[in-house]
């Protein structure tokens, strides 16, 4: 039996079991940490399991939202940077070029001065020189 065939025949066992015993493991960190520090440090009192878990879940909701298939911004972590490396390797004229078709040229012009040499004019007055 291949691996996906395997997965895909046991997942409604093996996710259920596997999603337990996670939570089960966060709950009892959660618990563990909290009764070792926050009684020392700010005299707090100590929690159960079902108190720590509670306090995952409600951590979980605030911080990183409710989840779910739709969400993926986890992933723009992982985009590459390989416009920032084109544009490093470009020279002034391609830049000016890359500009040019994106229609940046003539607010950058207007804006920063960045292109004073170029064949843009601004829209709102003559030559600032």
């Amino acid at each position: 039996m291949r691996k996906k065939e395997f997965i895909y025949k046991y997942k409604y066992i093996f996710f259920p079991v596997f999603g337990a015993a996670a939570l089960f493991l966060f709950g009892s960190v959660i618990m563990l940490l909290w009764n070792w520090l926050m009684p020392d440090l700010f005299g707090l009192t100590t929690i159960t399991f079902w108190q720590a878990l509670g306090l995952f879940i409600l951590s979980r909701i605030l911080f990183s939202g409710m989840g779910g298939k739709g969400k993926r911004s986890h992933h723009k972590k992982c985009r590459t940077h390989s416009g920032r490396e084109e544009w490093m390797n470009m020279n002034p004229e391609e830049r000016k070029e890359w500009f040019k078709k994106r229609k940046f040229a003539q607010w950058m012009e207007h804006k920063n001065d960045c292109f004073p040499d170029s064949d843009v004019k601004e829209k709102d007055g003559p030559d600032r020189e």
